[in-house]
């Protein structure tokens, strides 16, 4: 990749992602082929938000590559308390061969990114969660094929996920509508990079507060959590305002008949997606969860395997 890092989908050039898919159908289907394409690298997993799928994809993945990883809880590094950004990352790049942090705000990554000369991948923050939407999208081509044809639906809060699923979109040509309350839209900012991106590929991307019209004819549609890590003093306020927007069997069945529900897990079943949903023969969650672990070690491969 032209850059030594995965921080954000709309960082990739559209021959990059497509690189990253190819790349990722072969270790799906072959994955003995890369089993030492790693051997001896070193990745070092900073987590300031705790998480099963990300930790569980990036460790299970960096070892079936022939490296290892090393983790690293909020309370051993405390970046910004205890030690700054800077000196964490200077102190790691002379030690193991790229990172991987899930943290809380976007701006951590980036100074991070910018102290070492060892690749970053961000594996969430607040803003964008692009590893997320790369196993999304490869998901989608699994179970649809061509995506340009699709119309991709992410109905709740227009958060990270919602964000990398819109840069995702517009790098890949896909017609894509972000339906949430009023006050709770993607950030003005990430949609106008999109906007831009969109016009190289035709895609159309769309912000509308109303479920039931977003809905209507969508092949893929995709909720998340109402309050996110971070936000529980909100929770109660926002079921209020969500509600309306719960992909229930009702809501879903405005969708096409072979439409697919996606959901970046963990779910709060009852809130944001009823059981008849998620457990729906529609529903891909967990081969989306598997996609992490495939799409991620393509991502480790590129970024690592010359260094």
């Amino acid at each position: 990749m032209r850059n030594k890092d995965f921080i954000s989908i709309h960082d990739l050039t559209i021959e990059e992602i497509n690189r990253i898919f190819e790349l990722t159908k072969e270790m799906k289907s072959n994955p003995k082929k890369f089993s030492n394409s790693l051997e001896g690298k070193i990745l070092a997993l900073i987590f300031e938000k705790p998480s099963l799928r990300t930790r569980v994809s990036f460790e299970v993945g960096i070892r079936q590559l022939g490296g290892d990883a090393i983790y690293l809880a909020p309370s051993d590094i405390q970046m910004g308390k205890r030690e700054s950004v800077y000196d964490v990352g200077k102190t790691l790049e002379r030690m193991v061969d790229a990172i991987m942090i899930r943290t809380f705000a976007h701006k951590i990554v980036l100074e991070l990114a910018r102290a070492v000369k060892i690749p970053v991948i961000n594996g969430l923050t607040d803003l964008l969660h692009p590893c997320q939407a790369m196993a999304d999208y490869f998901t989608m081509i699994e179970k649809k094929g061509d995506l340009k044809k699709l119309k991709v639906v992410f109905i709740g809060d227009g958060n990270n996920v919602c964000h990398s699923l819109m840069f995702g979109a517009a790098k890949l040509g896909v017609n894509f509508w972000a339906v949430t309350p009023k006050g709770y839209e993607p950030k003005r900012e990430i949609y106008q990079l999109a906007i831009e991106d969109a016009k190289l590929t035709g895609a159309k991307i769309n912000i509308i507060n109303d479920p039931t019209e977003g809905i209507k004819d969508a092949d893929v549609v995709y909720t998340d959590v109402w309050a996110s890590m971070g936000q529980e003093a909100e929770a109660e306020i926002r079921k209020k305002i969500f509600q309306p927007y719960q992909v229930n069997q009702e809501l879903f069945s405005l969708a096409k008949p072979d439409a697919i529900f996606m959901h970046c897990l963990p779910a709060h079943r009852g809130e944001e997606v009823t059981d008849d949903v998620i457990d729906s023969p529609n529903s891909v969650v967990f081969e989306e969860a598997e996609n992490r672990l495939h799409v991620q070690k393509a991502i480790m491969y590129e970024l690592m395997k010359d260094r």
